[in-house]
């Protein structure tokens, strides 16, 4: 059971070496336990999956399993987006839901999440519950029970999903304004649903990348530079307003200016925050995790909003949003959620409300950019990912902790471990070294108020760690 443990939005593997039948088998049972003891199992549970290899295998047994309790189950009749999954759980009030995906990994990853009853991510408690069931997996005093196919049932995922979505903007002021959008679905489960919604409402949407391709077209199913450079060549081609994409299983955003210019997470965070509680004027406080631009602080400042801080996954931003009244969360991966829909991050959601935004002001989202940097200075940030030892991420973490005084030219001020560790670099900035939760990496997050600066930060932190 060592080799399974869930991470900052459930367990994932490389298949056939750690992702394989038995041990999908083993979560299942585990998850399937936990819904026996700790929800109303009657209710039922939500089996959907993504496009990767033999993700529809995977998840039909994931339903066998989890039906030998005696559990409902309805598995979705085709591949579909997480965020759909979470919407039909908590839109049928069922138990909870699992999706075999690994969201935005590369094409050797795949995975399972699990969506609890009130239709997002599971909170640490309910991850620990399911941690706990897995010591129980295969014990010779619990013998294995056979499936129930009677009690499996499928349903399509995508119609009351989008029908749900389509209430959210102000569709006449996105049709008015005659903006032409592209949507790279980077050959993930959201293909054809933003299209789709856009074509409801007489709005032009072109798609790429649309068709079913495991291998992801040889990219990362991850809406970040290099691995969106098709969409920014298809948006200044096509002459679009905008390009959006989706990661693999669809909860996650990335976007395109008209120019062809990557639009990051962190800015899309900040836009939305800006037209929600700002444009909008919503009602509700501002979350966001450890790794996130420090331009939301200064939003947040601005509209007179508490902030809140978590640690990085969405899961922490959802335990908010579910205890208190959050208008809209963010990490730095991509994932925003907001209270108007479901504490749940969604790549659709977010594309209609940037969408909503552009049509608001009449401008492109470089230009509402521009705006923001104005008002707030510039905030630019960057990631670099870098494959380490164990002995080296070991090191580098002890120096950040209290080895360095300096990063460059720039001393050390301060300190903050939430999640990861964080150096604050006088007025310049910051830079943060955390371990990924799922692949062998270290990641190196830097904000300031250059480019150049953030390159040379990540850099110079870079050939430290790579040196040790």
């Amino acid at each position: 059971m060592s080799a399974i443990k869930f991470g900052t939005d459930g367990w994932r593997g490389v298949i056939a070496e750690d992702f394989t039948f038995a041990n999908a088998e083993t979560v299942a049972e585990a998850i399937s336990r936990y819904v026996v003891r700790g929800e109303d199992a009657r209710k039922g549970v939500i089996v959907g999956y993504d496009h990767r290899y033999a993700s529809d295998w995977v998840a039909r047994r994931v339903a066998e399993v989890v039906s030998s309790a005696g559990t409902p189950v309805w598995l979705t009749d085709r591949p579909c987006p997480t965020p759909a999954v979470s919407y039909l759980v908590r839109s049928r009030e069922a138990a909870g839901g699992i999706v075999v995906t690994a969201s935005h990994n590369p094409y050797r990853w795949n995975g399972i999440k699990y969506k609890a009853s009130y239709g997002s991510s599971a909170l640490p408690s309910i991850v620990a519950q399911i941690e706990n069931e897995l010591q129980f997996v295969g014990s010779a005093d619990i013998p294995s029970l056979p499936s129930r196919p009677e009690l499996i049932q499928p349903l399509d995922p995508r119609k009351p999903y989008l029908d749900a979505l389509e209430k959210l903007v102000d569709w006449e002021r996105i049709r008015k304004a005659k903006f032409r959008f592209a949507f790279d679905a980077m050959h993930g489960a959201a293909a054809g649903l933003l299209t789709e919604l856009f074509r409801r409402h007489g709005v032009e949407c072109q798609e790429i990348r649309g068709m079913r391709d495991p291998r992801y077209g040889g990219a990362h199913p991850e809406p970040i530079e290099p691995h969106i450079a098709p969409l920014q060549e298809a948006v200044v081609a096509g002459k679009f307003s905008v390009g959006f994409a989706a990661d693999g299983d669809g909860d996650r955003i990335g976007a395109v200016d008209r120019n062809g210019e990557f639009i990051n997470p962190h800015q899309i965070f900040a836009l939305l925050v800006w037209h929600l509680a700002g444009s909008r004027n919503l009602p509700g406080e501002i979350a966001k995790t450890f790794s996130v631009t420090k331009l939301i602080d200064k939003l947040a400042a601005k509209l007179d909003r508490k902030l809140h801080e978590v640690p990085i996954g969405f899961k922490y931003i959802c335990e908010l949003m579910l205890e208190q009244d959050i208008l809209i969360g963010g990490e730095e991966s991509g994932g925003i959620g907001t209270s108007l829909y479901l504490p749940e991050r969604d790549f659709t959601v977010s594309a209609l409300f940037l969408a909503e935004l552009m049509a608001w002001h009449g401008k492109s989202l470089g230009q509402l950019l521009d705006e923001l940097h104005k008002e707030f200075g510039e905030h630019r940030y960057g990631r670099i990912d870098l494959d380490v030892t164990p002995r080296q991420k070991e090191k580098a973490i002890a120096w950040f902790s209290n080895g360095t005084q300096k990063i460059a030219d720039w001393p050390v001020v301060r300190r903050e471990s939430m999640d990861g560790i964080k150096l604050y670099l006088g007025e310049v900035g910051w830079v943060m070294v955390r371990a990924s939760g799922t692949e062998n990496l270290l990641r190196v997050y830097s904000e300031t108020s250059r480019v150049a600066i953030t390159r040379r930060v990540l850099s110079t932190v870079a050939d430290k760690i790579q040196s040790m």
